[in-house]
């Protein structure tokens, strides 16, 4: 049976390919759980990680999982704090996404730093000094806060705490990107990262991949349910999602401008352009100006924008944005380390003995799509536990009688 949630606005059953869609992702999961306890017990030598290079794959996947997170959050604060009636039938979808996927990246990062056991000695031992402590308040309290903004979507009775609620989560979503951004920014010893420019690019990194993703689960829910997209949807996401591209690449082209004006930067800067990192850094910006350009050139007739162009859209945004990650984490360790300003070091087998290597290894692939298996798992459960997805149907007469 089908119910109504809000004037124009209807939850349909899920249907469809469901539970092979379900059954995959568990299938996944049970994968990545594999080749993650092969790590913890064959060690991490059998992974493509090494002295150098101690963030790989894994921790791409992490990263990624976690900022698609807070910008998943972007039609729910849309409709709440800014009070868009267009995104208001997708916000509680929006809420849960955000959930899963923190949960999902949160598991993947602790399984990919080893030492699961230890767990919680880290959530209990702090040293504040470290921005890994204060991060740790900062994803629990953001599971938290959408704890109770779902709760006030839900609850009717709780209706008048919606606006509070969702301007307290986009703060915390703000703090939480920036804390993460900041892991990067403020390690003084990779002369690639040391910017506090990275936390505003993490934000935009986000709201574009928190974009894409939403748009991919909405499109997914739709055909389990039976109903297409309404296209003013179609439309507005696409806007939303170029204003978010603009913002990235702008962050982008700031941070490694900065870096090629700044002296001691310079030569990294210009070994990311050329170097080991240069295909997939490329690739990723050469892929996002492409999608811009294709948005603004369609933006007099975005009107006749249909479903398949704005998901391949989306597709791209977040390949895109996958790429500039790993140029970021990986292409960062890779290049030697200054150990030593000002000095010559004429032998060493350190960070600064030349250009590092790796290459992913199968169980590191393993694991970081079994975390995104995860989180679409949970998603999964959720939509059939919770009236959390709907759909904009035509004002009627009696919208009762759109009840089946």
């Amino acid at each position: 049976m089908a119910s109504i949630i809000a004037d124009h606005q209807i939850v349909k059953p899920i249907r469809g390919n469901y539970l092979v869609w379900m059954l995959a992702m568990a299938l996944l999961v049970v994968i990545g759980g594999y080749c993650a306890y092969t790590m913890e017990h064959e060690g991490h030598h059998i992974s493509g990680m090494n002295n150098r290079v101690v963030w790989g794959l894994p921790h791409v996947f992490a990263i990624s999982l976690i900022l698609a997170a807070s910008g998943a959050l972007n039609s729910a604060t849309l409709s709440s704090v800014f009070n868009q009636s267009m995104h208001k039938p997708w916000a509680r979808l929006s809420v849960v996404l955000a959930i899963c996927l923190l949960i999902s990246g949160l598991l993947v990062l602790v399984l990919d730093l080893g030492r699961p056991d230890r767990l919680f000695i880290a959530m209990t031992t702090y040293n504040f000094r470290s921005i890994f402590s204060w991060n740790i308040f900062l994803y629990t309290g953001f599971i938290a806060v959408c704890v109770v903004y779902l709760a006030t979507l839900l609850d009717r009775s709780l209706n008048r705490y919606i606006a509070s609620i969702g301007a307290l989560a986009l703060l915390w979503r703000i703090v939480l990107t920036t804390g993460t951004g900041s892991i990067f920014g403020f390690l003084v010893g990779r002369s690639a990262l040391d910017t506090a420019i990275l936390a505003p690019l993490f934000i935009a990194l986000s709201l574009v991949m928190g974009s894409a993703v939403f748009a991919l689960v909405v499109a997914l829910v739709s055909r389990w349910q039976g109903t297409p997209v309404p296209a003013n949807t179609i439309r507005q996401f696409s806007k939303l999602m170029l204003w978010c591209l603009l913002a990235l690449l702008y962050f982008s082209v700031v941070h490694h401008l900065t870096n090629l004006y700044v002296s001691e930067h310079s030569s990294d800067e210009r070994t990311m352009f050329t170097g080991p990192m240069a295909l997939p850094f490329w690739l990723g910006h050469i892929t996002l100006f492409g999608v811009c350009v294709w948005l603004v050139s369609r933006q007099r007739i975005i009107e006749a924008i249909n479903q398949k162009q704005w998901l391949l859209s989306c597709v791209a945004a977040l390949f895109g944005s996958a790429m500039i990650l790993y140029s970021t984490i990986i292409g960062s360790q890779l290049i030697p380390q200054n150990l030593f300003p000002g000095k010559e070091v004429t032998s060493s087998t350190f960070g600064d003995a030349g250009f590092a290597s790796y290459f992913p290894s199968v169980w590191e692939w393993g694991l970081g799509m079994g975390g995104v298996a995860l989180s679409m798992l949970l998603l999964g459960f959720f939509l059939r536990v919770l009236p959390v997805s709907a759909h904009v149907i035509e004002p009627v007469a009696d919208i009762s009688d759109q009840v089946t």
